[in-house]
């Protein structure tokens, strides 16, 4: 048996000439050891046929394995699978774990274990969502196998697809939808997949995945992991559609499945903003907008997914508005969507409970991890109020507790302000959303 080694030579790279561009520029996020540059090249110029084989030799490659398992480890505090194992007590045995998998790998004898089910509450909602929690053993495959495809999707991925893509996110695809709508897009197809990660066809999915990928061995292993048991409490049962939330490949698969939809819709004309299954489609005229919707129920209902029927609708940007990752979008205004600012509100209540252990300082530090998060994705609110009102609410509930400390009741009021006035949190290094806001707008005027 070969043994992990702990690291691997470095291998120089030719020098370039001055304005030369190398295929690799394109492609720096994935990992060389398993895209050389002679595949990148193939890739760019397209395979024989379109398909690609003998793909299962770079996913047990020692080098893949071993930089997936220290992705996968590095993550901690994430929950353990079905058999218990958290990511430190991985880590531990690494290199025996990682030769373990690469010899299950190769000789064909690997499967997955089942994954551990739980509901966790929707930001803002009552509502719950189903979680799927791999074993840390299978997270390290399919990062590995995510390594070693992702590239070949991501070659032909539509533009307009923003979700779980290299080098984009949730931002791009946000001033995406502000640029379409100063251009006078404000007719707007809101969009919802119903249970879309749980109710992807099996079969029509691994039909699209078999036009770019003909190994055997590879394709037996994306499909062993959409037919993962699921384990629910004392309850398992094996999936006959859906990919789970939370594992590794999900996100991928679910760009692979929708893909045909963003190239159909760009196809036809019409502006599509999409991350992962939340899409909203921008068109400049109401019938442009009922068709775009009828194009999309069209498909929708050929693809085998459903959409939702009380919260797909037109919208017009000007009167009503729309929400998107987030935010309530109107034609000239952007801000936090109501259960954005319900989620937030929420943290922050639970962060700051009267009866605190600590001092005021530690509550505040903890309360700044919070703000600063929230704040570097929603600093581009045009309501500057909401920041105002926002670091009012958490100045009184901080109020609340040192009030608490002095064994006095009730809430915040009169000498109170004076007792603890804004400058004493400021001096505390409480995190303003006011003043960084301010300062951003002063940012980007200069």
């Amino acid at each position: 048996m070969t043994g992990i080694r702990e690291t691997k030579p470095a291998k120089v790279p030719l020098a370039k000439q001055a304005g030369e561009v190398s295929v690799r520029d394109n492609w720096t996020w994935t990992k060389p050891w398993v895209w050389t540059d002679r595949m990148l090249t193939a890739l760019e110029n397209g395979v024989k046929g379109g398909q690609w084989f003998s793909l299962i030799d770079k996913v047990y490659r020692e080098e893949t394995l071993y930089s997936a398992a220290r992705r996968v480890t590095g993550r901690k505090n994430k929950a353990a699978g079905v058999d218990h194992v958290t990511p430190e007590m991985y880590e531990r045995r690494l290199l025996e774990n990682v030769q373990q998998l690469l010899d299950e790998l190769k000789g064909g004898t690997y499967q997955p274990r089942s994954v551990r089910r739980t509901m966790i509450p929707k930001p803002g909602s009552r509502e719950r969502r189903p979680l799927g929690i791999p074993t840390i053993r299978d997270r390290v495959v399919q990062t590995a196998l995510r390594d070693v495809i992702e590239p070949i999707f991501e070659r032909d991925f539509a533009e307009q697809s923003y979700g779980f893509r290299p080098g984009r996110g949730c931002k791009d695809a946000l001033r995406r939808v502000d640029a379409l709508l100063k251009a006078g897009y404000v007719y707007v197809v809101d969009a919802d997949l119903k249970s879309y990660f749980d109710t992807i066809p099996h079969d029509r999915l691994m039909e699209r995945i078999t036009k770019k990928i003909s190994d055997s061995r590879t394709l037996a292993l994306i499909e062993s992991f959409l037919q993962q048991g699921i384990m629910d409490g004392l309850r398992e049962w094996t999936p006959e559609e859906g990919s789970p939330q939370g594992a590794v490949i999900s996100p991928l698969l679910s760009n692979i499945y929708l893909d045909p939809l963003d190239h159909l819709m760009a196809a036809a004309g019409f502006e599509m903003v999409r991350y992962a299954d939340d899409f909203v489609i921008l068109c400049r005229t109401a019938d442009d907008a009922d068709r775009a919707l009828s194009l999309v129920r069209e498909w929708t209902a050929a693809a085998g997914l459903t959409l939702h029927p009380e919260k797909t609708h037109v919208a017009h940007a000007e009167t009503e508005g729309f929400e998107f990752l987030g935010y309530h979008f109107t034609r000239d205004e952007r801000f936090p969507r109501a259960k954005s600012l319900k989620k937030l509100t929420a943290t922050i209540r639970m962060k700051t409970r009267r009866k605190q252990r600590h001092g005021i300082e530690c509550t505040i530090q903890d309360v700044n991890k919070t703000l600063v998060g929230w704040f570097e994705y929603f600093q581009h609110v045009t309501k500057r109020y909401v920041f105002e009102d926002l670091d009012r609410f958490i100045r009184q509930r901080l109020r609340m507790i040192l009030k608490k400390q002095q064994k006095r009741p009730g809430i915040p009021k009169g000498r109170d302000f004076q007792r603890w006035p804004n400058a004493y949190f400021s001096e505390r290094k409480l995190f303003s959303l006011k003043t960084a806001h301010e300062l951003a707008c002063q940012s980007l005027a200069r």
